[in-house]
């Protein structure tokens, strides 16, 4: 059995190696804030996300303003946000009228997403050397 764990390992590193010739890590300066999936903050069907995805409180995932999306920051691009802990996921696109902004879901906790506020902010995204 320990074999098989090393074998397993050994294959997952090589796989990460291998990410390394394919992506390469981004960063930029935004404001972000945060919203919720409600109603008066999106519009009536607040759980559906611009790319369709379906949002769920506890998902870590962002809505990123558009000319963000010009920049690499397309659907399901991976980042990270100074500050957080964990990866989030791009999901949802912001009005038109953003620049250089981001919007961290923040499920239907009003309170959490108030205390966030409006923040400048270092991301760090992926995107692939081809682009």
């Amino acid at each position: 059995m320990p074999v098989l764990f090393l074998v397993l390992f050994h294959c997952k590193e090589k796989e990460s190696d291998s990410d390394k010739d394919i992506y390469e890590w981004k960063t930029i300066h935004v404001t972000a804030s945060a919203y919720n999936s409600l109603a008066y903050q999106t519009d009536s069907n607040p759980s559906i996300a611009a790319f369709g995805d379906t949002l769920t409180p506890g998902m870590k995932c962002i809505a990123v303003s558009r000319d963000l999306l010009k920049m690499g920051l397309k659907h399901d691009t991976p980042i990270k946000i100074e500050g957080l802990d964990s990866i989030y996921l791009v999901k949802d696109k912001m009005n038109a009228r953003w620049k250089k902004h981001i919007d961290i879901y923040m499920g239907t906790d009003v309170k959490v997403a108030r205390n966030w506020g409006k923040k400048k902010v270092t991301i760090t995204y992926r995107v692939s050397k081809e682009e």
